[in-house]
């Protein structure tokens, strides 16, 4: 393998719906940094993060459950289409399925996630709603490694932000998707970098 090669860092984006975290992947490391995003996996045909990357000249495919016998099937069948793709890290980028042990196994300690919350606080769904519920004063984003469990990788990455009083959900998840739009590509380009040694 060339020194060339070895430096470039092929990332894989799974994205269910706006992909605002992919435009930022693909803004801010893109073809720099040492990374290069190689494919924009969907499983919703609508998607528009799948626009998004077309936009970009990337190349996309849509995986439906539907189109397969289980979630299981459907996994293998991703996990395989980005073996062609020789992927290195598989970004996880607002993407709503639940992946099954399968496919983790098959890229496991190379699969990441973006979290609306400071895990281990608030795993899974409405993270920010519970933090609210929950009467915090702050929470944040969390970018960590995925794991079989729900939420319960490796923390790779945290930022705080403030929760003022009477504050709704949608104003603190504006503020929170303006982390993940720096914290993301942040962390992607510290892998990317350490695995360059």
């Amino acid at each position: 393998m060339s020194l060339a090669q070895h430096e470039i860092t092929r990332v894989a984006v799974l994205a269910s719906g706006e992909g605002s975290n992919l435009q930022a992947i693909l803004d801010v490391v893109h073809k720099k940094h040492g990374v290069e995003v190689v494919c924009v996996v969907s499983d919703k045909l609508g998607a528009r993060a799948l626009e998004r990357a077309t936009e970009a000249g990337v190349p996309t495919a849509i995986f439906p459950v539907a189109e397969f016998e289980d979630r299981r099937a459907r996994d293998m069948a991703i996990a395989s289409h980005l073996r062609d793709m020789r992927t290195d890290l598989v970004v996880l980028a607002g993407y709503m399925a639940i992946l099954s042990e399968e496919f983790i196994g098959a890229f496991f300690g190379r699969i990441i996630n973006v979290h609306p919350s400071l895990l281990p606080k608030y795993p899974g769904l409405r993270a920010i709603e519970q933090a609210i519920e929950a009467g915090e004063n702050h929470t944040g984003v969390t970018v960590h490694y995925v794991d079989e469990g729900v939420d319960t990788g490796d923390v790779i990455a945290q930022e705080v932000i403030g929760i003022a009083p009477g504050e709704t959900a949608e104003q603190v998840a504006e503020r929170i998707h303006e982390i993940e739009h720096q914290l993301l590509p942040e962390v992607i380009a510290q892998i990317a970098a350490s695995r360059n040694g």
